[in-house]
């Protein structure tokens, strides 16, 4: 079965460069209508310009596709209301969302200035929540959206130096679980994309990865799908250099303790709470505490 996008209307941010131009250039060769947005900036978010953006839709222009340009900062919650009026005011729909633009400003948690953490944070965060926000009521009535957060192994699992980077692209994926679960009724499907790619934000690890294998190219089928009718929802899907795998976050059977010694129970017994037999992905947060005050009824009786 094709994955087409005939019909659908997407915003993709920080499509000026990366993976975010591969993935307007592959919704619109699959016939979505496109909003590029790119702020232009540097890497660590410094400067402005229109140019990068302007560049992907010439190019999807020249290929026969739909697309305008936008050069909105996500931070900017005025603007990216803005950007989402003129689509809705040229195209009258807002189908997909990809929250993709970023910024990186990596230093050790012991160096970093406050500031560089805190626009980090808001960039990828607030800068998702913005765009989220600014077209949810319109998927709402239509009675569909496909969202897609972009996360990190940096978030998911940690990396050196990029405490804020990593604090950032994790809490997308908290926004995207409940964000799945507001949004089913009204069909709109939210997931998080986590790539590895060679791009201008990874290029100072190039000695530490083998560049030619790792093309953004290989990373925007797994984005296709995430924004496909038969999409999932609640998704983590890591990609790069062709491969595919699935991200959970589990919870173990874990154990019971009790009393005025329960803190050294816990010591003793860790093993136990850390053994990932049986774990579980619960299907909301109120599982844990279903899960607990089940071994607790089940302690006294």
């Amino acid at each position: 079965m094709s994955i087409r996008f005939e019909g659908k209307v997407a915003i993709v941010t920080g499509a000026g460069g990366g993976l975010g131009r591969e993935h307007a250039l592959a919704l619109a060769a699959r016939g979505a209508k496109v909003v590029v947005n790119d702020l232009g900036g540097a890497r660590d978010g410094s400067g402005g310009s229109a140019t990068a953006a302007e560049a992907v839709v010439a190019e999807i222009e020249a290929a026969g596709g739909e697309a305008m340009a936008n050069a909105a900062s996500v931070t900017d919650a005025a603007a990216v209301e803005a950007m989402v009026a003129a689509t809705m005011a040229k195209w009258g729909r807002v189908d997909i969302l990809v929250n993709n633009a970023g910024v990186l400003r990596d230093k050790t948690f012991a160096k970093m200035e406050l500031e560089d953490f805190r626009f980090v944070v808001d960039v990828h965060l607030m800068g998702a929540v913005n765009c989220t926000k600014a077209v949810w009521e319109i998927m709402r009535t239509q009675g569909y959206g496909r969202i897609v957060m972009t996360t990190s192994s940096s978030g998911l699992y940690g990396n050196f130096g990029q405490s804020n980077y990593g604090a950032a692209k994790m809490a997308l994926v908290g926004l995207m679980q409940t964000l799945s679960i507001e949004g089913a009724k009204n069909d709109i499907r939210v997931n998080c994309l986590a790539p590895t790619a060679h791009t201008r934000m990874t290029e100072d690890l190039g000695a530490a990865l083998p560049l030619e294998a790792l093309g953004p190219e290989l990373v925007t089928p797994g984005l296709l799908y995430l924004v496909s009718e038969g999409a999932p929802s609640r998704c983590i899907l890591a990609a790069g250099a062709g491969g595919f795998e699935r991200a959970y976050v589990t919870l173990t059977q874990g154990v019971h303790v009790t009393g005025a010694d329960a803190a050294e129970q816990l010591a003793a017994r860790f093993a136990e709470v850390s053994d990932r037999a049986g774990e579980i992905v619960p299907e909301m947060g109120a599982a844990q505490g279903m899960i607990e005050l089940t071994k607790a009824q089940a302690a006294h009786r």
